[in-house]
């Protein structure tokens, strides 16, 4: 098995020019599947909400969510990184409270916390998190626990004033200790600007080519998901093939075709 992938290995891979792949996981099974595919970094990320849970947003996610899905795909992992998504209120707040919730999710099992935004509070939330021990992944750009701010899920940086303010907000989380950046539906070229501005490692989804590394969610990569979305490609179509295999089950159950004798018990007379 390849070496264990820690935050020095994200830097060490940007330094190398070596591209960084992330998904997300929420669950035991997926995890196994994205270690033993040589996934760098796993997230438990709060898009739980959308994925699995069925809410709109990512803002109903709570740190007991949170560390119950952590948990799982804890004891699925071997070699990849894992970082916890820090939900909505978790931080931001307090200092302490963002501490506290950090140290909970890395007695659970997380290696990395990673949280939106660059605000003073958030900024100080990191510096004190990473005093403490606590390795903290940032991301900027379309974050979605600020989605009712941003008035919908579209591209950030539109504008000059956008993107300079995002170049600079890159430049405050790296001074305030994080290990490395998720962009989120960014244009390209600040993608890129962003990327040589920082000694961190940049990983994208819907920022184009220019990041160091890829994080796209599990659901999305693997069909799974009803929409297909701009910034995300589908390698397979695992929905249609769970589709039609519940529908062959439930048509042989109903013309009982199934079960058949080789799925039957019998007591030797």
């Amino acid at each position: 098995m390849p070496d264990k992938v820690a935050t020095r290995t994200l830097q060490q891979m940007k330094a190398q020019g070596q591209r960084i792949v992330a998904v997300t996981a929420y669950d035991y099974p997926s995890a196994q599947l994205a270690d033993a595919a040589g996934v760098d970094v796993i997230l438990v990320g709060d898009s739980v909400a959308n994925t699995v849970l069925g809410y709109e947003t990512t803002l109903p996610v709570r740190m007991e969510t949170i560390l119950h899905h952590l948990q799982a795909v804890r004891r699925g992992v071997q070699r990849a990184l894992l970082v916890a998504d820090m939900p909505f209120l978790s931080y931001g707040v307090s200092v302490e409270d963002a501490v506290y919730n950090a140290g909970a999710l890395m007695q659970a099992g997380a290696e990395a916390v990673k949280v939106e935004g660059a605000s003073p509070r958030v900024l100080e939330s990191i510096r004190a998190m990473v005093g403490v021990g606590i390795p903290v992944m940032a991301h900027l750009g379309l974050t979605p626990q600020s989605i009712h701010q941003f008035g919908g899920y579209r591209l950030q940086g539109r504008t000059a004033s956008e993107q300079e303010a995002l170049l600079q907000a890159a430049q405050a989380v790296q001074e305030a200790g994080a290990f490395s950046l998720v962009l989120e539906v960014i244009p390209a070229s600040l993608a890129k600007r962003i990327t040589e501005s920082v000694s961190i490692p940049t990983i994208g989804i819907g920022a184009g080519v220019h990041c160091d590394g890829e994080i796209q969610v599990w659901h999305d990569i693997l069909g799974l998901s009803e929409r297909a979305f701009k910034h995300t490609k589908r390698y397979a179509e695992l929905r249609e093939v769970i589709l039609n295999a519940l529908r062959q089950y439930a048509d042989e159950v109903r013309q009982r075709q199934f079960p058949t004798p080789a799925q039957s018990f019998e007591v030797d007379k």
